[in-house]
């Protein structure tokens, strides 16, 4: 695959994932659509949701729901799309979402891989290949990044990292939908910085590639150790993504 088809295929997902077209994400102009989760939506999606804001880097895509139609629409129109993901602007945005019981909830940059950069990374420490039957011993809290408890079914590929007898690190991907499956990448403390998470990650998009799969990662904006390992991969930012929610679900995940 290459770069411009690699693109092409998350732009036709997220329109999946949003009820839009592939095509609203490369105008120069806002676009609003009526919020429906695609059947072929990544699995991660959970409804109920309000609003999902996505912007490739040229304008805004909006898929809300009827009833908060009027204040999205306002909000992308009233500033550069481009500062709708950041404070001072989001407040503005979060008090009338306020009125009607619902609050800005989930942030996030998502990366794809650069394949005219992505080349296997070196590693100091043995590393082996994992199909998703090695999977079950391996639910615990220093791995929850790169696979989910939750969603077991979806854990389909990884590579591990051993020093001696000794699992060190861990990089698991998830088919969150047909043609996509997402990284995720886990370091134990004590061997961080030592280029692990990038030699996992290189070494697992490059297996995900070999599969016709396309390797996608996701970093909140202040993981600066998550976007690093993106970078040194060889992932480039390529979307971003952006939830409203009704107010009882934020806080619960709150709590």
């Amino acid at each position: 695959m290459t770069n411009k088809e690699i693109f092409q295929i998350a732009m036709e997902q997220s329109a999946l994932d949003i009820n839009c077209n592939a095509g609203d994400f490369l105008k120069d102009c806002n676009v609003v659509v009526k919020h429906k989760l695609g059947q072929s939506a990544k699995k991660y999606y959970k409804e109920p949701i309000s609003c999902i804001f996505v912007s490739y880097g040229n304008n805004i895509v909006a898929s809300v729901k009827d009833e908060f139609h009027d204040i999205v629409t306002e909000y992308i129109s009233k500033f550069e799309f481009y500062h709708c993901f950041e404070t001072p602007n989001l407040h503005w945005l979060d008090e009338r979402l306020a009125e009607k019981g619902q609050k800005v909830c989930l942030m996030a940059e998502y990366y794809l891989p650069d394949v005219n950069k992505l080349i296997p990374l070196p590693c100091n420490y043995e590393l082996r290949i994992l199909e998703q039957p090695d999977f079950v011993n391996l639910y615990r809290p220093e791995w929850s990044n790169a696979l989910c408890k939750d969603r077991k079914e979806l854990d389909i590929l990884g590579i591990e990292a051993f020093d001696g007898d000794k699992l060190i690190g861990l990089a698991g991907c998830s088919a969150d939908c047909d043609m996509m499956w997402q990284i995720g990448v886990d370091v134990l403390p004590d061997y961080r910085r030592k280029g692990i998470a990038s030699a996992l990650t290189s070494r697992l998009a490059l297996e995900i590639l070999a599969r016709g799969k396309v390797p996608f990662y996701c970093s909140a904006w202040s993981n600066i150790r998550s976007a690093r390992t993106a970078v040194k991969s060889s992932f480039v930012p390529a979307w971003a993504e952006m939830t409203v929610k009704p107010q009882k679900i934020v806080a619960e995940l709150n709590k």
